[in-house]
């Protein structure tokens, strides 16, 4: 398989609503790619738009939690509800590298999605699962990390956040468009 490059904080590619998946010929491929990717970033959830896809498409994998033994797919993903307490807990992101802000989300999600073999599929997920599925889906919306937490915490990593945006500005001079998209 291969392992394709993240973009990082301020490519455009981040910043737009991702577009619902129709053909499921090719995903297998693009998933696979997706968690060696995932994996060699030593991340646990990566969404379609972080590597160059236009595609409502996101992996998860927290094996290494108590909480499942599975790795996780969902295409054409929805959150119908936000369940529980909200709780604040600090995330990363593999497009923020070096990053983890204090985030606050719902304990629990209602998610509407579809898997490989295009069965619908509704359920409520907790925990660790929940909060990664609630990171990758505001990914599919153009939502960042740093769009949900207080300019205090912003500002503790303001001269990291303008380096990224630097070297984003940087890289999309000069790479051609081909180079983010497969």
């Amino acid at each position: 398989m291969a392992t394709l490059d993240i973009a990082k904080y301020g490519h455009p590619v981040l910043n737009k609503k991702c577009k619902s998946v129709s053909q499921f010929s090719d995903i297998q491929l693009v998933i696979e790619n997706m968690f060696d990717s995932m994996y060699e970033a030593e991340g646990i959830g990566l969404a379609a738009n972080q590597i160059g896809l236009n595609m409502n498409l996101f992996i998860i994998d927290v094996t290494h939690t108590d909480e499942t033994d599975d790795t996780h797919v969902f295409i054409n993903s929805e959150i119908l509800a936000y369940n529980g307490e909200k709780t604040f807990f600090q995330e990363g992101c593999l497009s923020l590298p070096g990053i983890a802000l204090d985030v606050e989300r719902p304990e629990k999600v209602v998610l509407k999605y579809q898997t490989m073999d295009q069965e619908w599929h509704e359920d409520e997920f907790e925990g660790l699962l929940s909060r990664a599925i609630q990171h990758e889906m505001d990914h599919l919306n153009g939502v960042f990390i740093v769009d949900r937490v207080s300019k205090i915490e912003k500002i503790k990593y303001k001269n990291e956040l303008k380096k990224l945006l630097a070297d984003s500005k940087y890289i999309q001079k000069n790479k051609s468009k081909e180079d983010f998209v497969l």
